[in-house]
């Protein structure tokens, strides 16, 4: 069963342009690396300049479990971190 996820990301005003870059990265290393990622996109709001969405999809849990434990997932963290208006809110689902 596939699995859905979308996290809504608030950044800060002035930080945009730094967590697209790093998100880009990551999003590159992710396609690259994770055979088990089928989907993994950033959406920008057209109303509120500082929020995001990413849509991901997994074709299984094994595959979402592996995407958190990549020293690439880990390490980009750090660098979201500082760009961030508050904790994400992320949603899963289950493919029907």
């Amino acid at each position: 069963m596939a699995i859905g996820l979308i996290a809504t990301l608030k950044v800060q005003q002035g930080k945009e342009s730094e967590f697209e870059g790093v998100f880009t990265a990551l999003a590159g290393q992710v396609r690259a690396n994770e055979p088990g990622n089928k989907l993994y996109q950033l959406f920008k709001s057209r109303k509120d300049a500082g929020t995001y969405v990413v849509m991901e999809i997994y074709q299984d849990q094994a595959a979402l479990d592996a995407h958190g434990k990549t020293e690439y997932f880990k390490a980009a963290g750090p660098k979201i971190a500082p760009t961030m208006a508050g904790r994400p809110e992320i949603l899963y689902f289950d493919s029907v």
